[in-house]
């Protein structure tokens, strides 16, 4: 059995999205592609067939990456979550120890994770170094650039955005 990949409500549908848009759109699209680039004679001088070829075996091979990710997954709802205990889908307000910088991240699966939304991996190690920790508690993060400290302000659970 597969490890369960930890994703959200949310996360899930545009998962199931895109699996619907690949199937039920650019999958025809391409099928439709390579019969036109067929029709155009000598295949093994038709720069358009294999292009399209090309790009059919990377919408299946995107197909099924979707399917194992959504038939391992183990969908959580943040909006069923509550405490104070940083845990998957809580949104943790945390104070940079050194610059007093405060950032705040909805902590996420790999596939939902966006910086720019304020979204980080729960495989991320800033994640990893906040997982089990409660408000008030120090959390260090081993960086490229040295260590990083970062105070928990807060926890909190709700929608994720994005």
């Amino acid at each position: 059995m597969t490890d369960r990949v930890p994703m959200t409500v949310s996360g899930q549908a545009k998962l199931r999205e895109e699996l619907k848009r690949l199937k039920e759109i650019e999958r025809p699209r391409i099928i439709q592609a390579i019969a036109e680039a067929r029709g155009h004679g000598d295949l093994s001088e038709n720069a358009e067939y294999h292009a399209a070829k090309e790009k059919q075996s990377f919408i299946e091979g995107r197909i099924l990456e979707l399917e194992a990710k959504l038939a391992a997954a183990q969908v959580i709802d943040p909006t069923t979550l509550s405490g104070d205990r940083v845990v998957f889908g809580a949104t943790v307000t945390l104070s940079d120890v050194q610059t007093g910088e405060e950032l705040t991240y909805t902590i996420v699966g790999q596939d939902e994770a966006d910086l720019r939304q304020g979204t980080i991996s729960i495989n991320s190690p800033l994640a990893r170094s906040l997982i089990g920790k409660s408000i008030g508690d120090a959390a260090v993060v081993r960086t490229p650039g040295g260590s990083r400290e970062f105070e928990i302000l807060n926890v909190r659970f709700g929608p994720v955005s994005g």
